[in-house]
């Protein structure tokens, strides 16, 4: 007797159906899923920077390099050309002040300064000579003075009895004329002389000043000319380390031509370059900071150059309070120069988005953390740490902040843990 088989309800023919075509409708779903709507990519989560935005204090910094130098330099230049005689010291060494440095030979100024100290002399014996003439004058002219003087009380004398025995009437009036006569002359050659001395006493003073002047110039000149000689040795102006010497014994300077410096080594300062971009912001008195040997120290800027070279321009800073132990000449320094002073502000961190976006927009990572969708920002200053954001994020929102180079045009990134 035949047995009625039933059939099964699912075969492996109609399961194999069934895997293909919901296969074939998840192709079609994914496809619509990631070609409809916003441009999506994957992303491995390891290979991006993911950060936070924060609301924390800011400072509107710059990183500059700085080169140590002494507090003051005092250049060294040839006062009077010559050839180099004599090295006393070399390159580097510590200097007093007075300290001779090196010697030059110049003949000419040594034959003028013998020239001149000839005209000294010569001059010192023609006034030697001028006032002994003028004392000899003098004593003549006192001698006469003194003749007179006696000739007038003579006739004084011979006047007044005269003139008492003329009016006795015992002389007659031609007698009395004449010793009248005699005395009025002698009056008058007295009051002569003693103009003619006045005169020659003014005259004799005169031509001893002129001679004083005279000579007091000439002996200004002979110690100009003594300082020149004495100019040919070179020595430190003031106590410091002596540095960049460029002379060799035999070698020929020019007047102004210059030899070396003397750095003052009572404390430095730090030169800094700055891009000319900041040229505006930068002022006497902005502070920076920097570390040294694990320790952070102060400057503050007390100069500005304002020349502008190679897109550069320079200021000089000075340490504010505690110096570094163990700093020296040209060691360069990386200094964090502030801008402004310290305010709050929402803040991200620098990253290299900022080159694919101009800080126009950035990727915002959703609460779950699985995506990340473009937004668009607007962000203000910077300083080496943190970019400052004015519009499109708050405190706590996360962003990515890697280089976006490789996202081209998305709109969002699906980010996948490994």
């Amino acid at each position: 007797m035949d047995r009625v088989i039933q059939k099964k309800r699912w075969s492996s023919k109609r399961i194999l159906t069934l895997v293909i075509i919901v296969a074939i409708i998840s192709l079609i779903g994914a496809s619509y899923y990631f070609t409809s709507g916003k441009s999506k990519l994957n992303v491995d989560m390891e290979r991006i920077t993911i950060s936070e935005v924060i609301k924390g204090p800011y400072k509107d910094a710059i990183p500059v390099n700085g080169i140590v130098l002494p507090i003051s330099s005092i250049y060294l230049d040839a006062t009077e050309g010559g050839r180099v005689e004599e090295k006393y010291v070399e390159d580097g060494a510590i200097m007093k002040k007075g300290q001779p440095i090196l010697k030059l030979s110049n003949t000419n100024l040594q034959l003028s300064l013998v020239n001149q100290e000839t005209s000294v002399y010569n001059l010192l014996t023609q006034m030697q000579i001028s006032s002994n003439a003028a004392q000899q004058n003098t004593v003549n002219k006192l001698n006469q003075m003194t003749d007179v003087e006696s000739q007038l009380t003579e006739a004084e004398r011979l006047y007044k009895l005269d003139k008492h025995l003329y009016e006795q009437k015992a002389i007659g009036s031609q007698e009395y004329k004449t010793a009248e006569n005699n005395y009025n002359y002698l009056v008058h050659k007295k009051q002569l002389a003693n103009q003619i001395l006045q005169q020659d006493s003014v005259s004799t003073r005169q031509q001893l000043d002129q001679a004083k002047q005279s000579y007091a110039g000439s002996q200004n000149a002979l110690q100009v000319m003594r300082k020149k000689v004495g100019d040919l040795i070179v020595r430190a102006p003031v106590d410091g380390q002596l540095t960049s010497l460029d002379a060799e014994i035999g070698q020929s300077k020019k007047e102004g031509e210059r030899l070396g410096q003397i750095d003052v080594l009572s404390g430095f300062k730090v030169r800094v370059d700055v891009d000319e971009h900041y040229i505006s912001r930068i002022f006497i008195g902005l502070t920076g900071d920097f570390t040294f040997a694990n320790k952070t120290y102060k400057l503050r800027i007390t100069k500005v150059f304002t020349q502008v070279t190679n897109a550069r321009f320079q200021v000089d800073m000075q340490f504010v309070g505690e110096i570094p132990q163990g700093i020296r000449r040209g060691q360069t320094l990386q200094i964090l120069l502030a801008l402004s002073d310290e305010t709050t502000a929402i803040l991200v961190p620098k990253g290299g988005f900022y080159q694919q976006t101009g800080g126009n927009w950035i990727f915002k990572v959703n609460e779950n953390g699985t995506m990340a969708y473009k937004v668009d920002i607007q962000l203000g200053r910077q300083n080496p740490d943190y970019y400052e954001v004015l519009q499109g994020l708050k405190p706590g929102d996360k962003v990515v902040t890697s280089s976006y180079e490789n996202y081209g045009n998305m709109q969002e990134l699906v980010l996948k843990k490994p």
